[in-house]
């Protein structure tokens, strides 16, 4: 698999278009970084480290639904592995005007675009969500 964090996005995106309550994907430090900033932003009611059917650590997330509609409306891959995208604290992008949220991978860890400007750091842009 050469983006494990793209897949984790598509599997989510795709277990929401099924109504899905739970969806498993397999275990990384990258992906509970990033969950844990969407659990932290509201956007997933959380994760569970788990251990697969086939034996390998894996972690079953938690979506979250408001009035049966996903909350999370838009999930987009920004940085890719054949494109990377880096950004300084200024030019960090706001998703809709702020009412959205850019995942940003920082010397100082995985944070929100909110984080990464009040902590004047910029990174790798890794995923937008609204």
């Amino acid at each position: 698999m050469n983006d494990p964090l793209g897949d984790m996005l598509t599997r989510i995106r795709n277990a929401q278009m099924r109504g899905k309550s739970t969806v498993i994907t397999p275990a990384s430090k990258l992906r509970a970084w990033v969950l844990d900033v969407l659990a932290d932003e509201g956007y997933i009611r959380g994760y569970e480290k788990i251990t697969g059917e086939d034996g390998h650590p894996a972690i079953e997330i938690s979506l979250k639904y408001y009035d049966g509609t996903p909350v999370i409306r838009e999930l987009k891959r920004v940085s890719k592995p054949g494109r990377r995208v880096y950004m300084g604290v200024k030019d960090l992008p706001q998703v809709r005007q702020g009412l959205g949220v850019s995942i940003v991978s920082t010397p100082k860890g995985v944070m929100s675009d909110a984080a990464a400007r009040s902590a004047n750091v910029g990174g790798e842009v890794l995923c937008t969500v609204f």
